[in-house]
Order: structure tokens, then C-alpha cells, then sequence
């Protein structure tokens, strides 16, 4: 088993022909993962790498090919549209990799998916990888993920990579990594993350990092206490960041006294989470929590 992604999943890129969007097609094809189709308003009928299929629409992409899967690369002015096309095609999962959305335009690509039937991973995200499966979408570095029992979810792209190394440097592997961006307003949370980990039979202990700002790391928080039984480590990001300064990522802001690294570490830890002092014990805390829980490592 994992999660989001497995063996059947079938992935249409949305800018499959810009800078972006082909080198990394180029990376998910050599993975394994099945791309199936690009989509370009104006190149429908031209192939990428002379295999894949583009079409001008993700209606005709889906209808054409099956797809139930969807990457986004198109440029922040337009990448609304392409999220809001996916999901009128009726695909299951948009994985939206495009920084630099304007926040109105996700609040209407949010408005415009309540009641429908996808699910929306990103924007500002690194995306999603089983390696069990061979599927990758989005940007991570295949060659550091191995299978195994391992899940990650994070709110930091480069945070992600480091905890999938240290896991697999340690002879554990993942079941699936996801990178659920670092926007204010994005598609799947901690929490949608977390439910999914906690269901799936193959992952034994869960890696979840946070950042400073908002309240999401709090609400998972509030909800592994309630409801998680599976060994859990966390780390939070920008621990000195001063108030009021943005850090990074677009939601990584402390204002109204709320979303400081100490709270957020606070209510992890009163939720039975071991947390890491730094990165680089990202590995080293899981193990330990597993070790507690029982589990053989």
C-alpha cells in the first residue's frame, strides 16, 4: 500500500514543453512514473520526448488517456486555470509544483473544489513520491527515496529531502513522502496527511515537519493526540525567526502572536510526537520514538 500515488497512477503534466515542466517530466519518466500525457493550449497533436501525447485541453488529455493524476507547472499568472481545468476533467489529484500564486487566485481555485471529487496537493510544494511504486510527481530527487515503512509529510521542500535521506541512510525507507507546501492558502493539510498515514497498513511511524506561522503544526497536533496510534517524529523550521518577518515560504509569518516555533513545538510534544533539536536529528529522533513504541528498527 501507500498513499496518493501507487503503481496505477497515471500522470498528465500540465507545461510539459517549458523549462520547468520538461526537465522534470524528463525525471519522472526516468523514475518510472507513468506519464501519460502533457497539456499545452496550442501543441495538441505534438509529442514530448516523441512518446508522450499533448493535448490543448485536460478534458481531451483525460478522455484520451485515463489520466488520474495531475502536475502543474504553468506560470503563476495561469496556473489557477490549469488547477480549475484538471479538476472540471474530473481528475482525482492535482499536484500544483508552481510558486508564486497570487493568494486571491487560490482562494477561488479553493472555492471553485469544494463538493468535487479532487484532491489538491500545493502549490509551492515539491509534490508527492511512493518509491515502493516507482511514481513520482512533482520535484523530488528520486535517487534519495527506498522503499519502506517510513512516512514524511512537510510543509518544506528541502526539509523533506533531507529527512527522506537521513531515513534512508538508516536502512528504513519510505512508504511515501509528501510535500504539502509552504502558501497560506493551499490543498491538503497536515491533518489530510496524517489520516491517510494512519490508515495505511504499510507505514509504521510518521516524520512531520513544520515552520513557523499559522496554526497547522497546532491542529495536527490536536488531532495525532486524539487519534494517532503510530510513533510519530516532528521538527519545526525558522525556530529564530524574529516576529513579523517573512521567512522563506509565503505562510512562514509570525503576526498576532500566533505561529511561533514554540507553541508549535509545544503542542507536538504534548501530542506524544518526539521533536528533533535540529535537521540533522531527523533520523536519530525517529528512531528513538520508534524504539519507545515498541518497534523493531
Amino acid at each position: 500500500m501507500s498513499i496518493m500515488v501507487g503503481a496505477d497512477t497515471r500522470v498528465v503534466i500540465h507545461g510539459i514543453t517549458g523549462s520547468a515542466g520538461s526537465f522534470h517530466a524528463k525525471q519522472m519518466l526516468e523514475y518510472g512514473t507513468k506519464v501519460v500525457a502533457g497539456v499545452v493550449p496550442g501543441k495538441g497533436g505534438q509529442k514530448f520526448e516523441n512518446t508522450v501525447p499533448i493535448f490543448d485541453t485536460a478534458e481531451q488529455a483525460a478522455k484520451a488517456t485515463g489520466c488520474n493524476a495531475s502536475c502543474v507547472f504553468v506560470p503563476p499568472p495561469f496556473a489557477a486555470d490549469s488547477m480549475m481545468e484538471a479538476a472540471d476533467a474530473k481528475i482525482p489529484l492535482i499536484v500544483t509544483i508552481t510558486e508564486g500564486i497570487p493568494v486571491n487566485d487560490m482562494v477561488k481555485v479553493k472555492r471553485f473544489l469544494e463538493g468535487k471529487a479532487t484532491r489538491l496537493l500545493g502549490p509551492n510544494c515539491p509534490g508527492v513520491i511512493t518509491p515502493a511504486a516507482k511514481c513520482k510527481i512533482g520535484i523530488m530527487p528520486g535517487h534519495i527515496h527506498r522503499p519502506g515503512r517510513i512516512g514524511v509529510v512537510s510543509r518544506s521542500g528541502t526539509l523533506t529531502y533531507e529527512a527522506v535521506f537521513q531515513v534512508t541512510n538508516l536502512g528504513m525507507g519510505q512508504s511515501t513522502a509528501v510535500g504539502i507546501g509552504g502558501d497560506p492558502v493551499n490543498g491538503t493539510n497536515f491533518i489530510d496527511v496524517l489520516k491517510l498515514f494512519a490508515a495505511d497498513a504499510e507505514t509504521d511511524a510518521v516524520i512531520m515537519i513544520g515552520e513557523i506561522g499559522g496554526s497547522a503544526e497546532e491542529e495536527a497536533a490536536a488531532w495525532v493526540k486524539a487519534n494517532m496510534k503510530k510513533p510519530m517524529a516532528g521538527f519545526i523550521a525558522g525556530q529564530s525567526a524574529p516576529p513579523g518577518k517573512r521567512m522563506g515560504h509565503a505562510g512562514a509569518i509570525i503576526s498576532g502572536g500566533k505561529g511561533t516555533a514554540a507553541d508549535k513545538i509545544k503542542a507536538m510534544t504534548e501530542a506524544g510526537m518526539m521533536m528533533a533539536a535540529s535537521p540533522a536529528e531527523l533520523g536519530s529522533t525517529l528512531v528513538e520514538a520508534m524504539k519507545r513504541a515498541g518497534l523493531k528498527v
